[in-house]
């Protein structure tokens, strides 16, 4: 950040050649809101967060211990707290992004009401949205340097220089509470024409990171759920390279791209792509198809098919729409072979959806990945969609049990159950759980921890015990004892709400527009000054 002293006198030599009628305008209140206010664009926040991004990336190389993590949000107010909140706890926001989820849009942003994640939901409400969580970010912005501000001129009446000197200090190594986000673009919403026209219109909004899929649009799936239909690789590396030209067209040479595969769980494919020549990109695709060896085509019906397929002919196996059947087990190679062809055609990053979370089934992927592109990278999904509670403590059972370790006091299909919430295996299954991030970074590529969806948990949870309580025999003390008094012992800030909504920067820039004339609510019958 420019230093203080140095804007206030660019400002001044600015507002002095306007002549007499600026003399209202005061050098060091235009320094202010120029700090305030560092990104006028959301091309400007791209541009800024791509170069962090890339910085990041090439940190991990070096050393995967520098892993980066992101929580997913879905609302501005969300993306704030979570940010401020990290700016609180640990000074910095280095490594921290955050995660725009196509689920979380579809189930609490669409104009239709809670729907499922299948890019049934307005395509708009995606740069909506980012637009909209900068917007809450800048106000954080705003918000602090008020507060230093505020210090500033607290320290200059009080002719305290020291703390004058402290102040403008932290002014002056002011880090922004505006951060890369990783934002979901589903499937592209169309065909490669239309994805290129959502990637701009979400660049235009600030996103420097998008992810996305290789299903087909309009049947797309959750990536948890069955159902999902993958396109040819020619399919999606056309949609690759559509992101690629929205990022360079506007100018955002080092934006991100984050190919997602769904071939783990993906079964079915809607082409049967054309082979120009053998063992090209289509040819490997197709050898995956499932279907019937055949050596003539007597007694097709109407509308069947015939494959070669290597060196023999298959019928391919159909379901009734129509869609074709992948070979039973084919799912690590398809991710494989999906993971290097978007490498080596412009994709950056590589998203792997899984049933589990597994260290070991992604390292797997990964280091066959590696041996073609070795500095492949992943961005993970540590999805609320796994029971990771029961997940790692049937692993913990296994290895135990391989191992030839006593699991008789254990049953490995109900250890969900609380009673073995207080056990040795429980223990250790957690202690995995803690360092999986850490582990999965060292062992199996993985650039980028994010959950997808943990502010849609945590504001059901904590609405279901306040309601509980509150509704019934606790009252109001049930809001005191397990909300604002937890905001105060905790020095949340949205304890004063109305200062976190903006209230009084409001108040600095009618005193900046009318000087002592200025209507304030900060006064001293102002409630919030309750919580000073």
């Amino acid at each position: 950040m420019s230093q203080y002293s140095d804007l206030t006198a660019n400002a001044g030599k600015v507002i002095k050649q306007a002549g007499s009628s600026w003399n209202a305008i005061q050098p060091e209140i235009v320094t202010r809101m120029k700090l305030q206010n560092q990104f006028h664009t959301g091309l400007d926040i791209a541009k800024y967060t791509a170069a962090i991004m890339r910085a990041d990336m090439a940190a991990y190389d070096a050393d995967p211990a520098q892993y980066t993590q992101s929580l997913g949000v879905w609302h501005g107010f969300i993306a704030q707290q979570k940010m401020i909140s990290i700016k609180k706890h640990f000074e910095s926001t280095k490594g921290r992004y955050l995660y725009l989820s196509g689920w979380m849009i579809a189930a609490l942003r669409s104009e239709f009401g809670p729907l499922p994640d299948q890019s049934i939901h307005e395509k708009t409400s995606v740069p909506a949205l980012i637009e909209e969580l900068y917007t809450f970010l800048r106000q954080a912005d705003a918000r602090e340097l008020q507060h230093l501000f505020t210090d500033l001129d607290a320290a200059r009446a009080g002719k305290d220089s020291a703390k004058e000197k402290e102040t403008l200090d932290k002014i002056n190594n002011f880090e922004t509470h505006v951060v890369p986000i990783i934002a979901d673009i589903d499937a592209g919403f169309g065909n490669e024409e239309a994805t290129y026209l959502l990637a701009k219109k979400m660049i235009m909004a600030g996103a420097c990171a998008l992810q996305i899929e290789n299903q087909v649009s309009d049947v797309k799936q959750c990536g948890h759920q069955d159902g999902k239909v993958t396109v040819p690789h020619a399919e999606f590396l056309a949609k690759i390279n559509a992101l690629r030209y929205a990022f360079l067209e506007l100018g955002v040479d080092d934006g991100v791209i984050v190919a997602r595969t769904d071939s783990l769980g993906a079964g079915l494919t809607q082409k049967i792509p054309v082979s120009m020549t053998p063992g090209d990109i289509e040819d490997q695709y197709n050898a995956f198809i499932d279907g019937e060896e055949v050596t003539s085509a007597d007694g097709l019906r109407s509308g069947e098919v015939i494959l070669q397929q290597g060196n023999k002919m298959i019928k391919p196996a159909r379901l009734p729409n129509g869609l074709v059947q992948f070979k039973k087990g084919s799912g690590v190679d398809r991710c494989v072979l999906d993971c290097i062809t978007s490498l080596q055609n412009g994709a950056d990053l590589l998203w792997i959806e899984t049933e589990k979370p597994h260290v070991g089934q992604i390292a797997e992927m990964v280091d066959r990945i590696r041996e073609v592109v070795p500095n492949a990278k992943l961005v993970y999904n540590n999805s609320p969609s796994f029971n990771w509670t029961l997940n790692f403590r049937q692993q913990v059972f296994d290895a135990w049990s391989e191992a030839g370790k006593d699991v008789s006091a254990y049953n490995r299909d109900d250890l969900m159950n609380v009673s073995y919430d207080d056990t040795d295996l429980s223990a250790e299954a957690d202690e995995k759980i803690q360092a999986f991030q850490r582990d999965g970074s060292a062992r199996a590529g993985i650039f980028h921890h994010l959950i997808t969806l943990p502010t849609y948990h945590t504001a059901a949870l904590s609405t279901d015990n306040l309601a509980k309580n509150y509704f019934g025999d606790e009252g109001m003390l049930a809001y005191v004892r397990d909300v604002q008094r937890q905001e105060i012992r905790q020095g949340l800030a949205c304890v004063k709400h109305q200062d976190m909504s903006g209230s009084n920067i409001g108040d600095d820039h009618k005193e900046y527009f009318s000087g002592g004339q200025a209507l304030k609510a900060s006064g001293e019958d102002n409630t919030m000054n309750q919580f000073d």
